[in-house]
Order: C-alpha cells, then structure tokens, then sequence
C-alpha cells in the first residue's frame, strides 16, 4: 500500500500528517535512537521481524509504513479481528508474486491487533515468517 504524496481533501487529519521519512518521527527514541534495533535495522538495509507495542497514536503503524518504505517492500496490511486464513493466503500469494516477479522484492505483512491472532492464524502465518517469505510486524496495545 502506497502512500500517496498529493494530498486528498478527505483524507483524516491523523493521516495527512503521519510523517513521512524516519526523520519526521518524533520520539520512540528506544527503538529508533542511535544504536538502536529499528535504527540499525534501517541502516543496515536488512528488516527484521518484531512485535510493536503501545497506546494508540505512538506510530506503530507509521514505523511498519516507513520500514516497508526503506526498504522498498511490499507492504500488506491484516487486521487480525477482521482477517482470517483467507487473508493469511492472499498475503502469502502476493509475497510469493513479488518475490518471484521481476522485481523481486521483499514483503512486509503487518498485523494490526495481532494479540487477537488465534491459534488457527497463528498456525497459518508462522511457517512464512520462519521460511523468510515476508518479515511480520504485528501492531498491539495489549502488552503481551
């Protein structure tokens, strides 16, 4: 998913000012500060899978966003209260398609809610994260 650089008129303000670039990103300074896991994630060009965690509005989503960005991956959205297996495959075909495409390129599936991902999901989804089909970002407010 895209972001768009021209801005709609009915795009939420929240969205609108998501920021942009790394830069923009103001705090979460344990995760993106110097010498920190996502910095050197980011610097190294090499995306790992990881859990984030916190209120909303802390930018979980963003940093999935720009991580997908930096490292000029797909980036595939599921919503573990409303997606299932039938989502799980789509997700795994369309990473399978890219990776084997021309471009060859990385997949990042992030899971919003992911602390509701069932065992069912969660059995469905594990083998291509172990295989490195896609790198797994799950979004929670639950601390797990």
């Amino acid at each position: 998913m895209a972001t768009s650089s021209t801005p709609n008129k009915h795009q939420p303000l929240a969205e609108s000012l998501r920021p942009k670039s790394l830069g923009e990103v103001i705090g979460q300074q344990h995760l993106l500060g110097e010498g920190m896991a996502l910095r050197l994630a980011f610097e190294s060009g090499q995306p790992h899978s990881c859990i984030l965690w916190g209120p909303p509005g802390v930018g979980k989503t963003t940093i999935a966003r720009l991580m997908s960005d930096a490292f000029d991956a797909q980036f595939i959205t599921i919503s573990a209260v409303l997606g299932g297996i039938k989502e799980i495959r789509e997700a795994v075909e369309q990473a399978q398609t890219v990776r084997e495409g021309i471009e060859q390129r990385r997949t990042i599936v992030f899971v919003d809610e992911v602390h509701r991902f069932n065992k069912s999901q969660q059995d469905a989804f594990l083998p291509h994260v172990e295989s490195g089909l896609f790198t797994f970002i799950g979004a929670t407010t639950e601390n797990l």
